[in-house]
């Protein structure tokens, strides 16, 4: 067996566990994550020579994890359940907002396969309007559920100040988001 073969063999039995419940934690089933978890290492034997440096194979892997774990949403119809989007995003603006809030429930029907593309649209338009520090927040607390606290250890940022930039994130795709659902 060549080295570069090892090598990927290694990494694989190193990081399929970690990976899977990285995966299994943002997933609806164990059947979903380990397919997911197939995609991500086929990705990695595919594009093994494009990783730039051994040393970032694992935050790669994570990286590719994730957005085969948000093309995976975008796809299916496993959509969190919220029937009344206009209250939600036009609702107080000092009250809590999840994800799951401003993403109505488009159910299984061939017909909302558009409409959920032109929401997880819209709502990636919106991310990238924001400032880089209350995206990232937004998006290390809702989309990989990290906590404040996680987040405020890694970066070095207190929490109050995490809290604001998602407070000012939340305002804001509120406000976008809102204009979109009033378009439609």
């Amino acid at each position: 067996m060549d080295l570069t073969m090892q090598l990927k063999e290694e990494t694989f039995l190193k990081e399929r566990g970690r990976l899977l419940n990285f995966i299994r934690n943002r997933v609806a089933t164990l059947e979903e994550a380990e397919d997911i978890l197939q995609d991500v290492f086929y990705q990695f034997i595919a594009g093994y020579e494009t990783i730039e440096s051994l040393d970032r194979i694992t935050a790669w892997l994570f990286s590719v994890a994730r957005n085969k774990i948000i093309d995976r949403y975008r796809r299916d119809a496993a959509r969190p359940k919220k029937a009344d989007v206009t209250t939600a995003i036009a609702g107080d603006e000092d009250e809590p907002l999840l994800l799951q809030e401003i993403l109505p429930d488009l159910g299984n029907m061939p017909d909302n396969v558009l409409m959920r593309e032109a929401i997880w649209d819209a709502l990636t338009d919106a991310l990238d309007e924001l400032p880089p520090e209350q995206r990232e927040i937004f998006i290390q607390n809702e989309l990989e559920e990290k906590s404040f606290r996680e987040v405020a250890e890694q970066t070095g940022v207190s929490i109050n100040t995490l809290l604001s930039r998602k407070r000012y994130a939340i305002q804001a795709l509120r406000k976008r988001l809102q204009a979109f659902y009033e378009e439609l």
